[in-house]
C-alpha cells in the first residue's frame, strides 16, 4: 500500500530541490547540457567527469563545455 504522506514529502522535497537549483527552466538546460555531454566525444570516464562538472552550476552554467567531453 502506498503512503501517501511519504510521497508527499518526498514531492515536496523534489520540487524545493527545482527551485533551489534554480527552476524548471535550469532543470531544462541542465538536461539538455547533460544531452549534449552523453552525445559528445570522448571515453565514458571523460563524459563521466564532464557530467559531473555541468550539474555543479544549475541552469547549464558550463555552456562552453556543451559536447566537449574531453
Amino acid at each position: 500500500m502506498v503512503n501517501f504522506r511519504n510521497l508527499k514529502k518526498v514531492a515536496d522535497k523534489a520540487k524545493e530541490t527545482v527551485e533551489k537549483r534554480g527552476g524548471t527552466d535550469a532543470l531544462k538546460e541542465d538536461a539538455q547540457e547533460l544531452k549534449s555531454i552523453a552525445k559528445g566525444k570522448g571515453s565514458l570516464k571523460d563524459k563521466a567527469k564532464a557530467a559531473t562538472d555541468a550539474v555543479k552550476e544549475p541552469g547549464a552554467g558550463g555552456k562552453g563545455k556543451k559536447g566537449d567531453a574531453a
